[in-house]
């Protein structure tokens, strides 16, 4: 199975688990996913002041700035790997 393949399918499996996943494990889940697909975040773009879920995302994905895909991809892939090890899926 190709890495995309294996990313598409942990996507997936991401939606299915048991429980939902603490706000941190959240937060890295978002980080690499869009690490992954869209690239570096632009701090142009960083949302403002009174939406601070939306920072924390944010920021979250702007850590990984210089991450590459393949990276982004295999950190997204262990992540639920992890979670579904821990929490289990329907």
């Amino acid at each position: 199975m190709s890495l995309q393949e294996q990313f598409d399918k942990a996507a997936v499996n991401v939606k299915n688990l048991k429980a939902l996943p603490s706000n941190d494990d959240l937060l890295v889940l978002y980080a690499n996913f869009k690490q992954a697909t869209v690239g570096d975040a632009d701090p142009a773009n960083r949302p403002g002041m009174l939406d601070l879920k939306g920072k924390a995302k944010f920021d979250a994905w702007l850590a990984r700035k210089g991450t590459s895909k393949d990276d982004a991809i295999k950190a997204y892939i262990a992540k639920v790997e992890s979670l579904i090890a821990s929490i289990g899926l329907q």
